[in-house]
């Protein structure tokens, strides 16, 4: 196929899209360029020339709400503008117009609950199957979780899964043990990154701070916090096994280190979260922190209770049961 033939094709595809109404002029004004999408749309026009005029089919009216921000030159505004005519204003129809072939909304509606922008949907089984986990994805979409947390192995299928949300991809670093070296952990933590996850909980060095290796720790958590740097870093101490000191300890040098977040469990020790344990937590990383309570959480009257105790963030396999005012199903945690 030489250039003449394929000038022919365009100008015929061109000639298709005019009687479709999908370009409303094949004639390009002076200086004017064809934006054309990635999915090769054509679409009518730039919403600016080059001189400042709007091309329109509507005449311009002045957009008074947003007159210190609107985009257009001279504050004019017409029925493309994204201020005068926020998205959800529009029909189906209108939308598709403009080439849009999937919109996706992050605002929670009369089906959505405040509480499920909190809670980090929980799926860590070693046996979990594909199949659970595209579920969980599908859920979290629909309930609008912070985030889905999975193993590292599954973060790459979660990213693509959950695409064009608002749900973010969690995932687990040193799990559920915490006794690797720095090294690993952060080496892993650049891994589940490159795979596409926003949200790293990292498990420490539980027996390090027991033996009083506090420097240890310290250096545990600063390798994994140089690796997650731009990404939201929570830091699990396991509560459960560790006295008072030890969780006080813990939890300054999460703050030392600049996460964002302490973490009480990972749902495999001997206990989860506790109301005492949160509270605690909250007292000694101070407003800014974020607090996380994960393990044993079970129903909508747990996860309140946390939440009042100075949780932030819930981490739970029964995130349904909890957002829809049920109870828990038998192994969830």
């Amino acid at each position: 196929m030489n250039d003449e033939d394929i000038k022919k094709i365009a100008v015929e595809v061109a000639r298709i899209l005019k009687e479709k109404g999908q370009v409303a002029a094949l004639r390009q004004m002076p200086g004017d360029s064809v934006p054309i999408g990635t999915a090769g749309k054509i679409f009518q026009h730039p919403l600016v020339s080059p001189a400042g005029n709007v091309h329109n089919t509507a005449p311009a009216k002045p957009c008074p709400a947003f007159q210190n921000e609107c985009r257009l030159e001279e504050n004019t505004c017409g029925p493309s503008c994204q201020k005068c005519n926020p998205l959800n204003s529009y029909s189906a129809q209108q939308v598709k117009d403009m080439g849009v072939g999937r919109v996706s909304f992050c605002n929670p509606d009369s089906q959505s609950v405040s509480i499920a922008g909190m809670i980090d949907h929980t799926l860590l089984k070693a046996n979990a199957t594909q199949e659970e986990i595209g579920k969980l994805c599908e859920e979290a979409r629909k309930y609008r979780f912070a985030s889905v947390c999975v193993n590292p192995g599954y973060v790459a299928m979660s990213a693509r899964l959950l695409r064009g949300s608002c749900v973010k991809v969690c995932t687990v670093i040193g799990f559920p043990l915490g006794s690797t070296t720095p090294t690993v952990k952060a080496i892993e933590a650049r891994d589940a990154m490159a795979n596409g996850a926003e949200e790293i909980d990292m498990v420490i060095n539980i027996g390090a701070l027991k033996s009083g290796n506090d420097h240890v720790v310290l250096e545990d958590i600063k390798a994994v916090r140089e690796a997650t740097r731009g990404k939201v870093l929570k830091v699990i101490i396991e509560t459960s096994y560790l006295t008072k000191d030890e969780k006080v300890r813990a939890c300054r040098m999460a703050k030392q280190a600049a996460a964002d977040f302490v973490k009480t469990s990972t749902g495999f020790g001997s206990g989860g979260a506790t109301v005492e344990d949160v509270s605690l937590m909250r007292e000694t990383v101070g407003p800014e922190m974020g607090v996380k309570a994960s393990g044993g959480i079970k129903n909508a009257e747990t996860a309140e209770a946390m939440i009042k105790a100075g949780a932030t963030r819930l981490g739970t396999s029964a995130s349904i049961a909890i957002v829809s005012g049920g109870q828990a199903a038998k192994g969830q945690y």
